[in-house]
């Protein structure tokens, strides 16, 4: 004992004298008289050690321990608590520990795990884990307040010291120590102690003491030691990191949480980028369900991470700079660094999304509420993305929901995509798969706002992505194509070109993938195949990396071409037409050779591919008219090399003069169906000869060569037919346009050059023909009209004046053919016409609609929106329920007897497939003044003009046709899914060339005629307001030529609806049309005021306004009036504040309610479209007005009466719209709007101020009454159609009285109980109406009628059990009570079927109520029952509740 005494001594002063060589600072103030002193206590504290079973090691080998440590520590309290010095042995021990850790080493080990101490090999005896000397020593509490203050003593003598050897820091391991003690017994000291070292240590220090505090201290010190931290994050940002990891594990009080989140979102702008994660994190996993919305919505607007990343240019330059210095390495590493931390702040807000419902609920509504574009920030998209990522479906919906609800509303512009994408590509790409998935439905979207954006999405990802992304955008842009979906096509093949023009190497390698669309091509409409061919062609032919893509784009192609099935071949022709226009396609100088021009080998494949279409469409007149077309179609819209447009052009030329052209002699040889005439000549040149289009004399070899065709003859012969003649034309035209520079003086005599026909007045006698001649005679009618439409499509943009007055001519002749055409076809049912617009599906779904003359009339009624008097008169009067319109029609022949045979004439709105399409040039022609020219107008039209003017025949024929062409392009129809059956008539048919111009061309084009047609418009209320004056205000006067008006009426209507339509157009919404929309509206302000160019947008909309109303004093019919009332509402609404135009709006509708219309023949206007009309303005004045029940009032309570009062035809005095044939329309407006308003009224709340309740109860009665007013309608106006509005309307009043008013009762019926009765009792009597119109339908058995009764029994029922509930509420509820209701009928007789069950079935039957009212006290509904009882108990109130009494029989 002695001896190892001896030797630890000694060992202890080994390390004594080597301790002032490591500890200078420690051993300098010592004395020698304190040595023995030292090695006295040292002995005590090793003996105390070495008993209780711990053998104290040097030389870097640990201390070991012999037993497991809680004995070694009862050992040690033992020891002392029974030594003869207790207590002074404790401080003996304590500073003989102290002495032994003087040696650093010693120290060190103190602080490192004791190894357990092996007996004979075998250390199961003692756990393989043990803590450090010191840590067992600190779980003696006797002990543990010492030896913290002696380890807190020596941790400053380390601090800077940094990491020792092994990488061990000191500070760290002294810190450990006091970690997840049993009990600190003083620790209130203990952590003041840890704040003074964090106040005066270095930063690594801090750090480690800071972090370490939560597993310290007790949860009874967290709130100040909180607060210590809280206002050190403020003083230091370093410590940001490791303060926030601490509060994190601490448990603190809400308040406090929130101050310390509140200072924390304070300093958020100043913290570094690296620590922002750690901030982020902090703030989202301190948050509460109540303040979780206030929370996010600080923090999106704190964090900046605009400011975090550089822009790519700035980076470039940075490097360059930095690379000079040779640090380019550094700034690199700065940017990923920067993304880096990005990518962990998203990851932050990702995980605080997914496990709390409370943080994406609120990111999402943080969002939803930023109603400024320069609000958004980077950080909302890809929040988007994250919230989308979330696995929670409702997450996921609720992000796609926000996002479709800011782009359609254009909060989220393509900008902020582009730059999220351009900064932030390596943290977007780890939410690729929400990208892809948010984009697929964008794109899928029935919006027409939202697609574009998806398709933005689309092609960010395939530019800011790697690969892998690349396969997936086209592949998912394929399956878009393959869908089948108009709109979706479209759309995605409208990216993947747009990808191959901007991407053409790396598209190239996914050519395999686009080419697998050629296997989908059947749900393709041909502008589909048409787009798809041209990005096909251009991948395999315009890059090198495609070329693989070659040999099966020519196998497809020939198999097409070689098809016999029509669709097929079209597909072919439509395709190798394609790939011509990129094989062909004109290079710059060096690309293939050194002249800039093809290759001969290219230029070979090029002719030997056309001559193939050629040859493959020769024996199918309908193929080689579409090939012309599409050959059409390339020269338009392509630049071909010059050797292949030059081989195009004269071909072209030469077969066109071989084929069509003849020079005509003094006679027509030939045997026709009709004798042979040449008409429609414009020029003079020569009486005889001169060279005429062959028409006629085609027209007939054609008929013959299809009789003889089944018998193979004449089959070397060339076949020519009269169907290729409009194509053929439009295609040389194309050809010599290109050729001169828009210059067609070289064609410019087919113009003028007459056409071989016979004589018109052969239609007058339509009746007496064959049906092989009537058909001829129609498909001459039709092949002369599309070759005059040609025509005009061909010359309408030269600028001579001469040209212009021969243009105008040939509209005239095409108005004229038509009303012939209508009469030949009136005789001619069953008639199917030649095709005219060949990339269609077929003549097959378009025939029988025009073929079943039966429903013709119907067609027109149902089929176009636009039935206006049309291409000429009787189009417009050709509606069989339009009986009382004006018989007129616009055929130029005075006989009128012929003209009652031929008013049941078709119309050929059902045959517009049938004719060439009118390009949109052709509208310049709108345009036009006045040209004098002295010569005749035709052979037909003998008389000669001295001045010609675009006639109102012409322009509403061009007026038609662009408002068709407006509604087709500007108005966004929703991208439906093709129904199962489909009978594709496809609406694009005839609308060819307009599809490939962008609806922005389009409206831009409207915009620069607008001035044209404001002047248009003006002529035609100067019209009317001629013929008003002339007629002293009468319409019908004997100064009104009918046929006349009937044009001017149309031409002013189809003026309207073409501004409205345009106005209406959804793009103007977009920031980059702005200017457009200033500019358009800029024309009508310009009409009323000059000097508009520096007025603001609100300004232009206000002059605007005011020019259009002023329109208003002539509108010929109601139609016109209400086209003038939409105008002024899509006007209005494209400034920034429409509420300024509702009074104007409404006293403008109210006006044209209040006006007589009459038609031109004098008859009252009335019929199906004047009803629709009458219907949509009423809507209307009733939207706008300011008091919408007032309004109601006024009419049911005034005007309705006036209608009763007044003779059987007669109308109601104040508003003369209002008669016996119009009444169901007003009745359904005006239930329907009074429905819509009770809806508006807030619901009554308890926190309501009596003038509130006095408000809303004002409201509801006044509600209440013109409900009244409105069901007892039905006791005079009963038929079927008036009960069923009654029946719908009258349950979903009750609906919103029950949802919104009775709240209002039940905390109203105290403080005004006299209104509250008033009202009950006025509803009762509408809801025992309406118990009697269930009764009435029942026993009609009109299911119309009884679909509605089961749901309105239930609400009336929910009524009654409502008051009850209210009067409960109130304490009243003695003054309910409840007998039966018999049934009865509308007119009250009470319904005798049920008299003799009454007995028996008295208690199956549902109950009415009937409350007395209890003396002064209660009010309440009480029901007037029909019983002898009931009347005795209810004498004092005599008021009716409806009753809920099941008429079981």
């Amino acid at each position: 004992m002695m001896r190892k005494k001896r030797r630890s001594s000694v060992e202890k002063g080994e390390g004594a004298s080597a301790a002032p060589k490591l500890k200078k600072s420690r051993s300098a103030g010592r004395q020698a008289k304190e040595t023995a002193p030292e090695e006295a206590n040292q002995c005590v504290f090793a003996d105390f050690v070495r008993v209780a079973g711990v053998t104290l090691k040097q030389g870097g080998v640990p201390n070991e321990i012999g037993v497991d440590q809680i004995v070694f520590q009862r050992r040690i309290q033992q020891k002392l608590q029974k030594s003869p010095r207790y207590p002074g042995i404790v401080q003996e021990f304590v500073t003989g520990l102290e002495s032994y850790m003087e040696n650093a080493d010693r120290f060190r080990n103190c602080l490192l795990p004791c190894a357990p101490q092996l007996v004979d090999g075998d250390s199961s005896s003692v756990s393989s884990f043990q803590e450090s000397l010191l840590r067992m020593l600190l779980g003696i509490e006797m002990l543990q307040t010492l030896i913290i203050n002696t380890l807190l003593e020596k941790l400053p003598e380390y601090m800077l010291d940094g990491t020792g050897d092994g990488g061990v820091s000191i500070p760290r391991i002294i810190i450990n120590q006091f970690k997840w003690l049993d009990r600190v017994v003083d620790a209130k000291e203990l952590a003041s102690k840890l704040m003074e070292l964090v106040s005066v240590a270095p930063v690594e220090v801090q750090r480690d003491i800071i972090t370490s505090l939560p597993e310290i201290l007790e949860d009874s010190q967290h709130n100040d030691i909180a607060r210590e931290l809280n206002s050190l994050l403020q003083e230091n940002t370093q410590l940001t990191v490791p303060i926030l990891d601490a509060l994190s594990s601490l448990n603190l009080t809400s308040s406090l949480l929130m101050e310390v989140r509140g200072a924390v979102m304070a300093t958020l702008a100043a913290v570094q980028l690296e620590d922002l994660p750690v901030v982020v994190k902090f703030i989202l996993h301190s948050v509460s369900a109540s303040d979780a919305y206030e929370v996010v919505c600080n923090l999106r607007k704190k964090l900046e991470l605009e400011q975090c990343v550089l822009p790519p240019v700035l980076q470039a330059s940075q490097t360059r700079m930095n690379s000079q210095v040779a640090a380019g390495s550094a700034s690199t590493a700065a940017a990923g660094s920067s993304q880096d931390s990005i990518m962990l702040i998203l990851d932050c807000i990702k995980s605080a999304v997914r496990f709390q419902k409370t943080i994406s609920e609120a990111w999402l509504k943080a969002i939803e509420s930023v109603n400024e574009v320069e609000d958004f920030k980077v950080m909302d998209l890809l929040v988007l993305l994250i919230l989308h990522s979330a696995n929670a479906n409702q997450s996921r919906r609720g992000a796609e929901r926000v996002l479709k609800i800011k782009v359609r509303s254009g909060l989220i512009q393509e900008a902020l995509l582009q730059k999220t994408f351009r900064d932030y590509a390596q943290a977007m790409r780890g939410y690729f798969s929400s990208t892809l998935a948010l984009a697929q439905s964008l794109l899928r979207s029935p919006d027409p706002c939202v697609v574009p954006f998806g398709g933005h999405m689309y092609r960010q990802a395939f530019t800011a992505f790697d690969s892998y992304c690349h396969q997936e955008v086209v592949g998912s842009l394929v399956t878009h194509v393959c869908s089948g979906v108009g709109g979706e096509v479209d759309v995605a093949l409208e990216l993947l070109c747009g990808l191959v023009n901007e991407k053409p190497s790396e598209m190239a390698m996914y050519a395999v993938f686009v080419k697998g669309i050629l296997d989908y091509m059947d749900n393709l409409t041909p502008q589909q195949i048409r787009r798809l061919f041209q990005l096909l062609s251009r991948l395999a032919f315009g890059q090198k990396q495609g070329s693989h893509i070659q040999d099966d784009m020519h196998i497809v192609i020939r198999k097409q071409l070689s098809s016999t099935v029509p669709k097929y071949k079209r597909i072919g022709i439509i395709g190798a037409v394609m790939i011509v226009g990129s094989m062909g396609a004109f290079r710059p100088k060096g690309k293939e050779s050194q002249n800039g021009s093809l290759s001969q080998e290219t230029f070979r494949q090029v002719t030997a591919l056309l001559e193939l279409v050629k040859s493959s469409s020769e024996s199918s007149p309908e193929a080689a008219a579409l090939y012309y077309d599409e050959l059409a179609n390339l020269i338009l819209n392509s630049t071909l090399d010059s050797q292949v447009q030059d081989m195009i052009g004269k071909s072209v030329l030469q077969d066109f003069e071989d084929n069509f052209v003849v020079d005509v002699g003094p006679e027509i040889s030939g045997s026709f169906p009709f004798p042979a005439s040449v008409a429609y000549k414009l020029y003079e040149d020569e009486d005889q000869g001169g060279i005429a289009i062959n028409l006629l004399p085609l027209l007939a070899k054609d008929l013959q060569n299809k009789g003889e065709q089944q018998n193979q003859i004449n089959k070397a012969q060339k076949r020519v037919s009269p169907l290729c003649l409009s194509p053929f034309f439009r295609l040389l035209r194309l050809c010599m346009e290109k050729r001169h520079q828009g210059d067609l003086e070289e064609i410019d005599g087919l113009l003028g050059c007459p056409l071989i026909l016979t004589d018109m007045d052969v239609v007058e006698k339509v009746e007496s023909l064959s049906k092989a001649e009537r058909e001829f005679l129609c498909t001459l009618l039709f092949h002369t009209i599309n070759w005059f439409r040609e025509v005009v499509n061909a010359f309408c943009t030269q600028k001579d004046t001469e040209m212009k007055m021969r243009v105008l001519t040939r509209l005239q002749n095409i108005t004229y053919l038509q009303t012939l055409l209508e009469r030949a076809l009136a005789g001619t049912p069953g008639y199917v016409p030649p095709i005219a617009n060949f990339d269609g599906e077929s003549t097959d779904s378009i025939a029988p609609s025009s073929t079943v003359q039966m429903n013709k009339t119907k067609k027109d009624g149902t089929g176009k929106k636009k039935k206006a008097p049309a291409k000429n008169s009787s189009e417009g009067s050709s509606q069989a329920e339009e009986v009382t319109e004006a018989d007129e029609t616009q055929q130029e022949q005075p006989e009128k007897e012929k003209e009652k045979e031929i008013r049941p004439g078709v119309s050929l709105a059902s045959y517009r497939p049938f004719f060439r399409e009118l390009d949109i040039e052709v509208l310049s022609v709108l345009q036009c003044g006045l040209l004098s020219r002295s010569l005749l107008d035709s052979e037909l039209h003998t008389k000669v003009r001295e001045e010609v003017l675009l006639g109102p025949a012409e322009l509403v024929f061009l007026l038609e046709d662009m408002h068709r062409k407006l509604e087709f392009s500007l108005t966004a129809s929703p991208a439906k899914r093709a129904p199962f059956l489909k009978g594709r008539t496809d609406k694009s048919v005839g609308f060819s060339h307009l599809q490939q111009r962008s609806s922005k061309d389009i409206a831009s084009y409207c915009v620069q005629l607008m001035p044209a047609l404001c002047s248009h418009l003006e002529n035609c209320h100067n019209h009317f307001q001629l013929l008003l004056s002339e007629n002293n205000g009468v319409v019908d006067g004997p100064a009104t030529d009918v046929q006349e008006h009937q044009l001017m009426s149309s031409a002013y209507q189809l003026l309207l609806q073409v501004l409205n339509t345009t106005f209406s157009w959804s793009g103007f919404s977009q920031l980059g049309q702005r200017s457009l929309l200033k500019k358009a509206i800029g024309v009508f302000a310009g009409r009323l005021k000059e000097g508009g160019a520096e007025l603001t947008l609100e300004q232009l909309v206000k002059h605007s306004f005011e020019y259009l109303l002023n329109f208003r004093s002539t509108v010929p019919n109601l139609t016109t009036a209400l086209c003038l009332s939409r105008l002024l509402s899509t006007v209005s609404e494209k400034g920034g504040n429409p509420a300024a135009y509702r009074e104007q709006t409404a006293v403008l509708a109210q006006r044209f309610l209040s006006q007589d219309w009459v038609t031109a023949s004098g008859e009252k206007e009335r019929g199906t479209k004047f009803n629709e009309a009458l219907h949509t303005l009423l809507s209307i004045y009733l939207e706008h007005v300011d008091d919408v029940l007032k309004a109601v009032e006024e009419i049911a309570g005034e005007g309705i009466p006036e209608l009763l009062n007044a003779s059987k035809d007669e109308s109601s005095a104040s508003w003369p719209t209002l008669s016996r044939q119009t009444f169901l329309v007003f009745y359904k407006v005006l239930m329907a709007e009074l429905e819509k308003a009770v809806r508006k009224i807030p619901a009554g709340k308890m926190s309501d101020t009596t003038e509130v309740q006095s408000e809303k109860l004002l409201t509801w009665n006044l509600a209440v009454r013109d409900f009244h007013i409105l069901v007892n309608l039905v006791k005079v106006f009963d038929s079927r159609l008036v009960l069923n509005v009654c029946l719908k309307y009258g349950r979903l009043f009750l609906e919103s009285f029950l949802k919104l008013g009775m709240p209002l009762l039940d905390y109203s019926f105290k403080r005004h109980k006299e209104d509250v009765q008033s009202l009950l009792k006025t509803f009762q009597l509408s809801t025992r109406q309406l118990h009697h119109m269930c009764g009435h339908s029942k026993i009609h058995q009109d299911t119309s009628l009884t679909n509605h009764v089961p749901a309105l029994k239930k609400s009336l029922e929910l009524f009654l059990y409502r008051v009850k509930a209210m009067l409960t509420l109130n304490n009243c509820q003695e003054a309910f009570w409840m007998g039966n209701l018999k049934n009865r009928n509308l007119k009250g007789e009470e319904i005798l079927s049920q008299r003799s069950q009454e007995d028996d079935d008295e208690e199956e039957e549902e109950e009415e109520q009937g409350s007395p009212p209890a003396q002064e006290q209660s009010e309440d509904e009480a029901q007037d029952s029909d019983s002898e009882g009931n009347k005795k108990v209810n004498r004092m109130a005599d008021v009716d509740q409806d009753d809920v009494s099941d008429d079981s029989e």
